[in-house]
């Protein structure tokens, strides 16, 4: 066991030594998620009051999808094959260049999708619930904490089910998602190579 783990750490070495930590990303990475913390926060805090049960559902299934979504592009990044990126960069496909970008920084986008995105996601779900959970109890004449306890199960049920079965498509379909993802951050973003 001893020999093969020599062996990993002299494969290591022969790679591009990179920095560990990169604490220009983290302090970047951490005032992009306290301002989108926010921002989310905020739409969520004075939009769900004003709106009627149904409309408060949709926004929060709208919010455990986003989480989920980006939680299947964070693995799908990680996962994806460079190559036939390159070959479609080559040919002037769209969104190509963009998944070469995404591929090559895949620990930052991954981090983003899955950290920053994912649990603002989870956390807005959360504070969602709990004013959903209000207005249910209020309408329904029912006991708060049941209702509180039964939205709460019901909204980790849906993110942790639905992030376990993202995880698996986005291993298995992970240059296609990666591909897609960058076709649409493409219309917005145009990388320098």
């Amino acid at each position: 066991m001893g020999k093969y783990i020599d062996e990993l750490n002299k494969n290591k070495k022969l790679k591009k030594e990179k920095k560990l930590v990169d604490y220009r990303w983290i302090l970047k990475i951490s005032i992009i998620a306290f301002t989108l913390s926010i921002v989310f926060s905020l739409l969520s805090e004075t939009v769900m009051p004003k709106v009627n049960l149904w409309i408060g559902i949709i926004i929060l299934i709208l919010f455990i999808g986003i989480g989920i979504l980006f939680d299947m592009v964070g693995v799908a990044v990680t996962a994806a094959d460079e190559t036939p990126f390159h070959s479609m960069a080559a040919r002037k496909v769209r969104g190509a260049k963009v998944a070469v970008k995404f591929k090559k920084s895949a620990a930052q986008v991954s981090s983003f999708c899955n950290d920053v995105i994912g649990d603002i996601c989870g956390i807005v779900s959360g504070s969602t619930g709990a004013i959903l959970s209000v207005t249910i109890s209020s309408s329904l004449q029912m006991d708060a904490l049941l209702i509180s306890l039964l939205v709460t199960a019901i909204i980790a049920a849906l993110t942790i089910g639905g992030k376990a079965m993202g995880k698996g498509f986005a291993v298995n379909k992970s240059n296609v998602i990666l591909f897609e993802f960058s076709k649409v951050v493409s219309l917005f973003y145009n990388p320098k190579k």
